[in-house]
């Protein structure tokens, strides 16, 4: 039973969330909002709803490790294992701006999260330093990327489809999407504490396996179909963007809900293979401005080694 609750979740937190970046896509298309502040907000976050939804559930139930479990498990999943997908089908290019400005967030962001798991807990002023930080990034891109901003905006919504073009079908969109993620989020957790409980695995190890991966699925579904597209920017920025909005956006608003102790195994084993999967990106998006097929195949088989050991040997 508790398969069919996490399954259901899962399902219900990927069309919710389609169903979010859709109508939010087409909400400003009517409003005229230029394509960089859609890729910056509505689709960067839109892809992300799922972790928001998961760990804020999480947090309400009093499960702090699935929360914050989540968060992690997800920017390791995002960078080993769909960067990995992705540049396998076909080799990524990363843009020098992409690189100097966007990694480098990322980077800092990944480091303030290992700050944070060493002191053990994140308090309400950490959120908001946090969201606070998510916001200049925000403001700062935005400035920084004005001939971007001038692009269509059917640019950021490429894999979006043409939907209804009724302003009160598209809001009708935006509310189920919603609805589907407020659902599918405590279908989520529920059946992931219930397989917990049931087979003796911690919270912890739920959040970075069953619960990161499933609230990933639409980074994979976006960043596979932009690798086969050749939209290689798409691509990377989709991955770049929702680890940055995971560790300022999700964490952020969740420790405004309740703060969250950290769990020491994450503290002690996950965080810092986040910081090694981060580095390894860095270094591979460094040299020649992209990620070769081979260095897709390594992070693969990175993500591959490191569930395994940590499911083989749970602290």
């Amino acid at each position: 039973m508790e398969f069919v609750f996490i399954l259901a979740g899962l399902a219900a937190l990927v069309a919710g969330s389609e169903l979010l970046v859709r109508s939010s896509v087409m909400i400003a298309r009517k409003a005229n909002v230029s394509a960089l502040l859609i890729g910056l907000t509505l689709v960067g976050l839109g892809t992300s709803t799922p972790e928001l939804a998961a760990s804020v559930g999480a947090a309400l139930l009093g499960l702090p490790a699935i929360a914050v479990g989540n968060v992690v498990g997800s920017n390791i999943a995002n960078i080993l294992l769909i960067v990995g997908i992705s540049a396998i089908l076909f080799p990524l290019t990363v843009q020098p701006f992409v690189f100097k400005r966007d990694a480098m967030v990322m980077a800092a962001a990944t480091l303030i999260l290992w700050l944070i798991t060493l002191y053990g807990v994140v308090e309400l002023w950490m959120g908001g330093l946090l969201l606070f930080g998510l916001g200049l990034y925000l403001w700062t891109a935005c400035r920084s990327e004005k001939k971007a901003a001038e692009r269509p905006v059917e640019t950021a919504g490429l894999f979006l489809p043409a939907g209804p073009q009724n302003l009160l079908l598209i809001i009708a969109g935006f509310i189920a999407g919603v609805a589907l993620l407020a659902f599918g989020a405590d279908w989520l957790i529920d059946g992931a504490a219930a397989l917990a409980r049931t087979y003796g695995v911690s919270d912890s190890i739920i959040g970075l396996t069953v619960v990161a991966v499933g609230t990933s699925l639409p980074e994979l579904a976006t960043s596979v179909n932009a690798a086969l597209r050749k939209e290689t920017d798409l691509a990377v920025g989709n991955i770049i963007g929702s680890n940055i909005f995971n560790i300022l956006g999700i964490l952020g608003v969740t420790a405004l809900v309740t703060p969250l102790s950290i769990p020491r195994d994450i503290a002690s084993i996950d965080i810092y293979i986040l910081l090694a999967a981060t580095i390894l990106l860095l270094l591979f998006a460094r040299t020649g401005g992209r990620i070769t097929r081979k260095e897709g195949i390594a992070l693969l088989a990175g993500y591959g080694l490191y569930l395994t050991l940590r499911l083989a040997y749970p602290v």
